[in-house]
């Protein structure tokens, strides 16, 4: 059915949740898969005030070598998961895009066929405010996407 599964994390509790349901998939349907994780762009309200381009300069550095660091825990981990249930896995980790962007960009260019990522269910205003990128991912995508919760 499924032969390349996207697994999108941000490393979170709830994530992790997603990922290991996608593994347990993959397990099953004798598919590979490819761990992504994203890192967003810098936040462009740090580069305000009087000394900012020191300043932010120094605060980027910082940003994305913590983001480097972080995401290679991220997928270290998921590697090990998939590696422990023999489940053949890549990982990628993608700087400086939008999740949604990132993760729908990577299922075209890796031809998966399935993209499992994780969502809080959140609906209404509580969606608006706090922007969805399992949302995004859905409407916009040509393949399914299986939303674990």
């Amino acid at each position: 059915m499924y032969k390349h599964i996207l697994i999108a994390t941000d490393g979170s509790e709830l994530a992790g949740k997603g990922v290991a349901h996608g593994l347990e998939l993959a397990k099953g349907l004798g598919a590979t898969v490819t761990f992504i994780t994203v890192s967003e762009p810098f936040p462009t309200l740090a580069w305000g005030g009087a000394m900012a381009g020191y300043v932010a300069g120094d605060e980027l550095t910082y940003y994305e070598e913590s983001a480097r660091k972080y995401a290679r825990e991220v997928l270290d981990k998921c590697k090990a998961d998939a590696d422990a249930l023999g489940v053949r896995a890549k990982v990628l980790h993608i700087e400086n895009r939008t999740p949604a962007e990132a993760i729908l960009d990577t299922a075209r260019a890796e031809a998966c066929d399935l993209i499992v990522m994780a969502s809080h269910g959140r609906r209404g205003l509580g969606r608006l405010v706090l922007g969805s990128q399992t949302a995004e991912v859905v409407s916009l995508t040509e393949i399914p996407v299986l939303v674990v919760r």
